[in-house]
């Protein structure tokens, strides 16, 4: 393992020694190039200042390892860092750059690079070789490497942009999946909470209509429920339940209490006792149902009408002049302590007169209650003169325009015509 050395002067004589050495070594063109602009640029600061540098190499043999050190005096290899060279060096000092690359040995009888002060360094040593073909040869190397790269990154553009298609197409398919399947759960949903509803009755001298709102969309069904028949007097009975809670489980008790209910009113039992009665019926089998109740009696052919609540909302009646007032009837819901309601409110409506049942969700949506009614009335009002199909929801969305408590919501509107 033999080090050599050799004092440059100038940069043509530094990079005439730098091409000579690597093509002794058998470099790759493209790396000699990248050396010999690395040299060049680490000694230029000298160089310009008229100072001389010094090349050093050594072979390693058995490590197969060209060692190539430039030395320049103290404080004249500039700010050079190994990373910012073409050539990135394995080491940098003050005074010192050193790249360590894999060569071959050099050919038997070869002469190394001679000293002249860096001036004529490959001519003085007797190197035979045309210094522009190397030049030439080694911006081929470059150029092709950058084409090399140019095309790569087409490629991986190209691949890019085929798998960001692909991802694309992914993407709209998984959309329109779940499109169907937002469609397909939603309209299962409003089949879930249409089997609930009762079906339309008819009786003559009176016009119903009702308006649900789940308090979600992932949930069509809540605890407010609602029930209407006809009794066979010919009264018309309505039921509307509130039951503690969301979803599918405060669904499933209101259905209970609107089933207990319509089996009392078909039995013949007095509309005062029906809620206290519910009570004991659900109570062996259900300890936590509990439930708002209110009852309505009506007559389509008189207007006559009785009301029995448990812990319900009161009624609100709208005369067909605008008078209105709440109809507070007392009782305790199902569930609640002394359940059961007390003597049941009579009133008479005339023709035109509307009646409102609702839940709390429709009044309690701005978490104050007494001014929830004060709108209730003013909405009503405003809907009075409305087709009574229209009016529940009418209400609602008037209730509805700023919602700080979100609730299950039913409104059910009765208009009485006379017969």
């Amino acid at each position: 393992m033999t080090t050599r050395t050799l004092t440059c002067a100038t940069t043509a004589g530094l990079t005439r020694a730098v091409r000579a050495l690597a093509r002794e070594h058998a470099l790759d063109p493209a790396v000699r190039g990248r050396l010999v602009l690395s040299a060049a640029e680490a000694a230029g600061a000298a160089l310009r200042a008229g100072r001389e540098t010094v090349l050093e190499w050594t072979y390693d043999p058995d490590e197969g390892v060209l060692t190539v050190v430039l030395r320049t005096p103290p404080g004249e290899t500039g700010p050079v860092a190994a990373a910012d060279l073409p050539m990135a060096a394995d080491a940098v000092t003050g005074e010192e750059v050193v790249w360590r690359l894999p060569a071959s040995p050099p050919p038997p009888g070869s002469a190394a690079p001679g000293a002249d002060a860096g001036e004529n360094a490959g001519q003085d040593a007797g190197q035979d070789f045309d210094e522009a073909a190397l030049a030439a040869e080694e911006l081929r190397a470059v150029v092709a490497a950058a084409d090399a790269l140019t095309a790569e990154h087409r490629r991986l553009k190209d691949e890019l942009a085929e798998t960001n298609s692909g991802v694309l197409a992914l993407y709209v398919q998984l959309d329109e999946r779940d499109e169907q399947l937002r469609t397909a759960h939603g309209q299962t949903l409003r089949e879930l909470e249409d089997a609930l509803r009762p079906p339309p009755i008819k009786a003559d001298g009176l016009e119903l209509a009702v308006h649900y709102e789940p308090a979600g969309t992932d949930a069509p069904t809540g605890g407010d429920l609602y029930d209407w028949f006809v009794l066979p007097d010919g009264t018309v009975h309505i039921t509307i339940v509130d039951a503690l809670g969301h979803g599918v489980t405060s669904t499933r008790s209101a259905l209970n209490v609107t089933h207990a209910v319509r089996t009392l009113a078909l039995e013949g039992h007095r509309l005062q006792s029906i809620v206290g009665r519910t009570d004991e019926i659900l109570r062996p089998f259900d300890r936590s149902v509990m439930a708002t109740v209110l009852l309505a009696r009506i007559d389509p052919a008189t207007g006559e009408l009785w009301l029995a609540n448990g812990s319900h909302p009161p009624a609100l009646l709208l005369r067909r002049d605008g008078a209105a007032r709440y109809l507070e009837a007392r009782g305790r819901g199902i569930g609640f302590p002394l359940p059961g309601s007390e003597t049941p409110l009579t009133e008479r409506l005339a023709p035109g007169d509307l009646l409102l049942l609702y839940t709390d969700g429709l009044t309690e949506s701005r978490r104050d209650p007494i001014e929830g009614e004060k709108r209730l009335i003013e909405a009503a009002h405003k809907h009075l003169q409305s087709p009574t199909e229209e009016v529940p929801g009418a209400i609602a969305e008037d209730m509805h325009t700023v919602i700080l408590h979100p609730d299950d919501t039913l409104a059910l509107a009765v208009r009485f015509v006379g017969q």
